[in-house]
């Protein structure tokens, strides 16, 4: 979005008529409007577009008259993680180094008396500004420039906390190391343990969570954050007040129709306890839970098995009430062999199912395009190995 487009867009009667087509489809109101030169036409079907998109990132915040640019909307937090993320801080003052479409600053605005937002894109910062506005957020003091030109500026231990979403998109590819973000955290490192005792970095969630500390000397804790199961966003929690020979600790956070929590209890135990057998059940955990690497911990809080030895599957003769990841009822299990296994769902008159594999030789691709294997959504063929290795296929329906 240019600037002069976001000025047209601010015109009382284009904002009413984004109002009245707001659940439009935006590239026939794009045709509809085409000929109406004097409006910001690509704008507002932009913004009928992304209105449409943060009904479900941003359920309570879309019921205001906010506006967006695609890629800001895109990178934002989605309303339940950065309400959950702001509650892990609070203090008297905050710095957003990386506000961008501000979502993360509303949130802050409600734990801490001020907020300092900074974003390098002016237009960004305008419509982020507007925003606040239109919401009625009054604590928050934009900045636009440099983030770490800005925070320069200020004394040593001006904030409590400092915030950082680094950027993970370079040169038009996308990045998920710590060193190739901007800003690059790892070389902020000392600086901005010298503004603030504690700094939250928001990093991405393909990040590779081992060897952190070597980076971040000052890391206390590793926080891995899903929404309705889709791992969103790692979150790196540092502080300058942490004891010689720290480890950070880890853990997982789904966030779904409650909250689920699990941390790393006990490394010095035996790891995962493999089932001879699958039983009854089959689990997949949360993604954020495997991606933490916590599900041996769950497994031994819940008594499950692992299906083997390599993957994250977990199985029992009962049902474990509200696991946090799917839970499925295992029909039947069947010994994959290639040759013969065409024949087995044609007895079976099995056509069509969802695929999962974890640990198998054969992609989904393979296997629906080899055993011509429709979709569906209410038999599921999950392809992996028994607790010898061997490759299985279980059959399982939802509870």
């Amino acid at each position: 979005m240019t600037s002069d487009e976001l000025h047209a867009l601010l015109a009382p009667e284009v904002l009413a008529l984004i109002d009245e087509h707001v659940h439009d489809d935006p590239a026939e109101f794009a045709m509809q409007f085409h000929d109406r030169k004097e409006l910001p036409v690509r704008a507002m079907a932009e913004q009928i577009a992304c209105r449409q998109k943060a009904i479900k990132k941003l359920p309570s915040l879309s019921r205001f008259p906010l506006l967006y640019t695609r890629l800001g909307l895109e990178q934002a937090s989605g309303e339940r993680a950065a309400e959950w993320k702001a509650g892990l801080m609070s203090g008297r003052r905050i710095i957003d180094l990386t506000g961008g479409l501000g979502i993360d600053t509303i949130y802050f605005s409600r734990r801490f008396a001020e907020v300092i937002s900074c974003e390098r894109d002016g237009v960004l910062a305008e419509l982020a500004e507007y925003n606040r506005n239109a919401i009625g957020v009054s604590n928050v003091e934009p900045r636009v420039g440099d983030s770490v030109a800005i925070l320069e500026t200020f004394p040593d231990d001006s904030f409590d906390w400092i915030f950082v979403d680094p950027a993970r998109r370079e040169q038009g590819g996308r990045s998920v190391g710590l060193e190739a973000t901007s800003p690059d955290v790892v070389g902020l490192h000392d600086l901005m343990l010298r503004k603030a005792p504690k700094v939250c970095v928001k990093a991405s969630p393909a990040l590779e969570i081992s060897g952190l500390q070597e980076k971040l000397p000052s890391l206390s804790s590793i926080v891995v954050v899903s929404v309705e199961g889709e791992c969103k966003e790692i979150l790196l929690l540092l502080d300058r007040t942490l004891p010689a020979g720290h480890r950070p600790s880890v853990r997982a956070v789904c966030l779904g129709e409650g909250v689920f929590e699990i941390g790393s209890q006990a490394e010095d135990l035996a790891g995962r306890v493999v089932s001879p057998v699958p039983g009854q059940w089959l689990y997949e955990p949360d993604a954020a839970i495997i991606k933490a690497r916590l599900t041996v911990d769950l497994a031994r809080n819940l008594k499950l098995g692992f299906l083997n030895h390599t993957v994250d599957y977990l199985t029992s003769d009962c049902l474990v009430d509200f696991f946090p990841g799917r839970s499925f009822r295992i029909e039947e299990r069947l010994p994959f062999k290639p040759k013969g296994f065409r024949a087995e769902l044609e007895r079976r008159g099995i056509t069509k199912a969802a695929i999962q594999r974890r640990d198998f030789p054969v992609s989904v691709e393979e296997l629906r395009k080899k055993y011509r294997i429709g979709e569906s959504s209410e038999l599921f063929l999950f392809f992996t190995k028994d607790s010898t290795g061997v490759g299985i296929c279980l059959l399982c329906r939802k509870p």
